[in-house]
């Protein structure tokens, strides 16, 4: 019923744009940036969206904005007593590529120790998705680990 809903919504918001007045029709006649298919895999079906118990001891949670664009990104890891992550989940307010982003890291950390988590770099994220230099800030913005370590710590 939700997805029904959301696809409605999609919709409307597009017939809503294409009869805007706002903008001329040459600019809706210009060409689509294209985004790579595991980008497009990843917004349409995020993978570990959600939040975890932010109270219980083993959960860290990381929030940043990203300036240059506007996204906002929750990223929140449960670890087991053995220091590995046992479930990452995030929600993200952004463009499909920092929605992308934030699946294919949550995916990519689970199972690993917050050392291990920790060697992730934002460029392995990028080079995964195939995302195009313009959007590499993107990928940059999910990965805070220092934040996860203090969070930990507590």
């Amino acid at each position: 019923m939700a997805a029904a809903g959301g696809a409605r919504l999609r919709r409307a918001a597009s017939a809503l744009l294409l009869r805007s007045p706002r903008l001329p029709a040459r600019e809706l006649s210009a060409p689509a940036r294209l985004y790579h298919k595991k980008v497009v895999d990843h917004y349409e079906n995020p993978r570990n969206v959600g939040s975890l118990d932010k109270t219980s001891k083993n959960v860290g949670t990381g929030l940043v904005g990203a300036p240059a664009c506007g996204d906002v990104m929750k990223l929140q890891i449960q670890v087991d007593e053995k220091g590995k992550i046992v479930d990452a989940r995030f929600k993200t307010f952004g463009c499909g590529s920092a929605i992308a982003s934030s699946s294919l890291a949550t995916e990519w950390v689970k199972g690993k120790t917050v050392e291990e988590a920790l060697t992730i770099k934002n460029t392995d994220i990028a080079k995964e998705l195939c995302l195009p230099p313009v959007k590499l800030h993107c990928s940059k913005s999910v990965l805070f680990p220092r934040r996860w370590e203090s969070c930990l710590d507590q």
